[in-house]
C-alpha cells in the first residue's frame, strides 16, 4: 500500500521573518524520528489513532483488545486534557495503558510520547497504540513517530468533516467510519464522507465499524495483525 507523507514531511505551520522561515515543528519532528527509530529497533508497530472527541476511540480499543489481545502483545498510551478515565477503561479489559495528561494542550506532541515511553515497559510489545486527544485540528500537524495514522469519524458528528479538516485526512492511512449502527437514525452519508476523504487523499483506506454491534471489527483487527506481521517480516529482512 502506498503511504501518504506524514505531517513531518508535508507543508506545516511556519513564521516568515525577513525572508527567513522558522519551522515551528522542527523540534517535534526530531523527537518523532527518534521514536520511529526506537520502534524499528524494538520491532513494534506504532498506531496513532485520532478523531474528534466522542467518536469512539476508547471503545474501539477495548473491543480490539478483546479480539486480538491473546494474539499480539499490545499496550496503549492515552492522551487527554484531564483524568485517567480512558486509561482506566482500557485497564478494565486487561490492557496495559498509560495516561498522558496534557493539562489543557489540545494534542499530543512527540516529546510527550517519548517521556511516556520511558515509563512503559515495551519489552516484547508488538503493537503500541497512541490514542490522541480528541481533536481533528492540532494533532494533524504533529508526527508522533507512528507507522500509521488512523482517523475515526463517527456518524454522529456529520459527514462534512474531511473537507473542513483536510490535513487530518491527508496525513492518515486509514479512515474508520464509526458508530455505523446509528446510520438509520442520522442524516449521514458514508458515500459522501468517503468521496470527500478520497478527494483529499486517494490512497486512504476505509472500514465501516460499530464497536458495540461488532460491525467491521474483524476486518479492522485483521488489518492490524497484517501490519504487525509486515513489520516483523521487514525487520527480519533488514537483519539478514
Amino acid at each position: 500500500m502506498d503511504k501518504v507523507q506524514k505531517s513531518s514531511k508535508a507543508a506545516r505551520g511556519s513564521v516568515t521573518c525577513d525572508s527567513t522561515t522558522m519551522h515551528l515543528l522542527k523540534a517535534n519532528d526530531f523527537v518523532a524520528e527518534s521514536i520511529r527509530k526506537q520502534m524499528q529497533e524494538q520491532n513494534i508497530l506504532l498506531i496513532n489513532i485520532t478523531s474528534s472527541a466522542g467518536s469512539g476511540k476508547t471503545t474501539l480499543l477495548q473491543e480490539t483488545a478483546r479480539r486480538i489481545g491473546d494474539k499480539v502483545k499490545m499496550k496503549v498510551l492515552v492522551g487527554d486534557l484531564e483524568t485517567e478515565r480512558d486509561a482506566d477503561r482500557l485497564r478494565a479489559v486487561g490492557v496495559d495503558a498509560l495516561q498522558i495528561v496534557t493539562g489543557g494542550i489540545c494534542h499530543l506532541e512527540a516529546q510527550m510520547v517519548w517521556q511516556a515511553m520511558e515509563n512503559l515497559d515495551l519489552q516484547g510489545v508488538e503493537l503500541l497504540f497512541i490514542e490522541n486527544v480528541g481533536n481533528l485540528v492540532c494533532p494533524a500537524s504533529f508526527d508522533l513517530g507512528e507507522d500509521y495514522r488512523v482517523t475515526l469519524i463517527s456518524t454522529t458528528e456529520g459527514d462534512d468533516k474531511p473537507k473542513k479538516y483536510p490535513r487530518m485526512f491527508l496525513t492518515s492511512e486509514m479512515l474508520l467510519v464509526s458508530k455505523v449502527d446509528l446510520l438509520p437514525y442520522l442524516p449521514f452519508s458514508v458515500e459522501a464522507v468517503v468521496a470527500d476523504a478520497r478527494d483529499i487523499n486517494p490512497h486512504i483506506q476505509v472500514i465501516e465499524v460499530s464497536s458495540t454491534q461488532h460491525t467491521g471489527i474483524d476486518e479492522w483487527c485483521n488489518w492490524l495483525l497484517d501490519r504487525v506481521k509486515e513489520k516483523q517480516q521487514l525487520s527480519k529482512q533488514q537483519v539478514s
